[in-house]
């Protein structure tokens, strides 16, 4: 059923329209996007736990694994060619990501999509065919290329497409589909490593072409975005058209003189990556920054990247830990991130930040405790302790899953004006894929170096973030997309930066 809504705008007037199938079709396919990135992160983390690829890739950690009992039980998966083949992904999405901006702000949200899908698509064919470790990380380079295109195009296109009113649950459908992408990974990982043959990883590398066609068939058939049509054009009609048709009403004269404006000044603008460090953007430019920044920081990758190998270090064996590994960080994860969708718009982002930050913060240091008291180098938990470990890592996952994973995504993509947004959203995906593949590198030998005091150091992280997004971070609930402008003004901190926009561009 279509739902009804007007948002004020300028001037007391209104923007018109309603919830219609034609948006939500569009927005779940775009959403798709996620499915990409969310099956990656399940897959690595769960063949590099697989024996038989271990055994082939990386013999040097299968001896270690199986053979050798004196090496520390926080040491033992710390390889640097492991972590190679892991992070590759993420520097060739970090260089994709900054040549998406120009590909979306030239021709559009719908081309960097699609750009997206097909390069997925190819790696995973290299992935499941690989002999070598050279033809396995070309595979995982060019899966990086796809996850840079669409994680930089797929927010913006769900921020620019949604109402409104209902931006936030309608942005974070990227994140359901990230979390639906880690259940299915991580299920599939549990099927394939019971296989005999020592070939059960080729069939979970080879389906990331599953998401990938449904991504990259889909995006031809997307419509463009009615920003992406004004920025790119000056046909005013078409763009008017499209707006139509996505909010269902032919009363969209509000709206579309926002986009107008917005527009004209985007087409000022040539260069976006050197605008965008103007003080004007100040307050954006640090969002764009520090937000991926801390979402990595918090400590996820323990729990998804690399969750399988801490499940074994907890000595459950390679069956249980991939199942278990399901559970925790895909269907738990997709519930919350659900729930999140439900409370977004009404709660507010800020609320959702502090909530899940105190959460979040808790059970570290409960876990850092028990595994410094009862886990040490060599040996393993009792099964009392190992299973309240498992409770409190669910209860940490719960956390991220309806904060700082959904929030991380959508507070970016719509923080920033039409003539920096492909820039800023590019940054913000660079600064992602950055510190993902520095934890890619640095979290084994963190692990095996910190022990259960990774835990704390990441929880200490965790403290300041939350207690940064209170103070700095406006309220950006039920704003027009074109209008974000407002918030910063308003703000007691950054008006001081942005109070001289109404002079400069007359917003």
């Amino acid at each position: 059923m279509a739902v009804c809504l007007a948002i004020t705008s300028e001037g007391g007037q209104y923007y018109n329209g309603k919830v219609t199938p034609f948006v939500v079709l569009s927005c779940i396919v775009a959403a798709t996007g996620g499915l990409i990135f969310g099956y990656d992160i399940g897959i690595s983390g769960g063949v590099t736990s697989m024996e038989p690829f271990l055994k082939k890739f990386f013999p040097g950690v299968y001896l270690k694994m199986r053979e050798d009992t004196k090496v520390s039980n926080y040491c033992k998966f710390d390889s640097q060619l492991l972590t190679t083949f892991t992070s590759s992904l993420y520097i060739a999405g970090l260089i994709a990501s900054l040549f998406a901006s120009s590909v979306t702000r030239a021709f559009g949200r719908k081309a960097s999509i699609l750009v997206g899908g097909t390069a997925f698509l190819a790696g995973s064919a290299l992935g499941g065919a690989a002999f070598n470790i050279y033809m396995l990380i070309f595979g995982r380079v060019l899966l990086g290329v796809g996850i840079g295109f669409a994680n930089q195009s797929v927010p913006l296109y769900l921020s620019e497409m949604a109402p409104p009113k209902h931006r936030g649950a309608f942005n974070i459908g990227f994140q359901v589909c990230i979390a639906i992408g880690v259940l299915s990974a991580n299920l599939l990982n549990y099927g394939t490593q019971k296989i005999k043959g020592d070939w059960g990883w080729r069939i979970s590398l080879a389906m990331a072409a599953a998401p990938a066609s449904i991504l990259t068939l889909g995006a031809l058939f997307m419509p463009e975005t009615p920003n992406s049509i004004i920025q790119r054009s000056n046909d005013h009609q078409e763009a008017k058209r499209m707006l139509q048709r996505v909010r269902g009403t032919a009363d969209v004269e509000a709206e579309l003189n926002d986009l107008i404006r917005a527009s004209s000044i985007s087409k000022t603008i040539n260069h976006p990556f050197n605008k965008i460090i103007q003080r004007k953007y100040r307050p954006q430019l640090v969002m764009a920054i520090l937000i991926p920044f801390f979402q990595q920081v918090t400590g996820i990758n323990i729990i998804g990247l690399y969750a399988p190998v801490l499940l074994r270090t907890l000595k459950l064996g390679e069956s249980t830990s991939l199942l278990l590994s399901a559970v925790v960080t895909g269907g738990i994860g997709t519930v919350l991130t659900i729930t999140s969708m439900i409370l977004v718009d009404k709660l507010g982002r800020k609320i959702l930040f502090l909530v899940g930050g105190i959460q979040i913060l808790v059970s570290q240091v409960i876990i850092g405790s028990i595994m410094a008291a009862e886990l040490g180098d060599h040996g393993g938990l009792s099964q009392s302790y190992a299973y309240l470990i498992l409770v409190l890592v669910c209860v940490y996952s719960a956390g991220f899953s309806y904060s700082w994973g959904p929030l991380a995504w959508l507070v970016p993509s719509e923080i920033f004006p039409l003539e920096i947004r492909s820039a800023g959203q590019s940054i913000t995906v660079a600064v992602t894929l950055v510190f993902i593949f520095f934890s890619a590198q640095t979290l084994l030998a963190m692990l095996c170096h910190f022990k259960a005091g990774i835990f704390f150091f990441f929880g200490g992280w965790v403290m300041v973030m939350t207690t940064f997004m209170h103070l700095f971070l406006p309220e950006t609930k039920n704003v027009p997309i074109e209008q974000m402008d407002k918030i910063w003004r308003q703000h007691w901190f950054w008006k001081k930066y942005v109070g001289d926009v109404d002079e400069e561009g007359k917003m």
